[in-house]
């Protein structure tokens, strides 16, 4: 079971990701009403570029976010092993 610092730091960590995936939302439906609006679609990349560095720290401290490979599992499997987010 996860420490309650760690349940802290993954709290933290699911709350940047929500921050980051809303504004790539927002940012989608904002460039499909506005496709050739070139800062627009530089800001959504950077997003996409922090999405990504989020996803890789939870996953290197707590294991993958998805199953059904879209992320990538180690050894031994530890799927199973992770705090689920609800008691986040």
């Amino acid at each position: 079971m996860a420490q309650k610092n760690d349940l802290s730091k993954l709290q933290r960590l699911f709350e940047e990701l929500q921050a980051v995936q809303f504004v790539l939302l927002e940012l989608n439906l904002y460039l499909d009403t506005h496709p050739e609006d070139r800062a627009a679609i530089q800001q959504f990349n950077s997003y996409v570029t922090e999405r990504r560095k989020i996803e890789k720290q939870i996953e290197k401290s707590f294991g993958p976010l998805l199953n059904f490979g879209l992320s990538k599992g180690g050894f031994p499997w530890k799927w199973t092993d992770s705090p689920w987010p609800w008691p986040l």
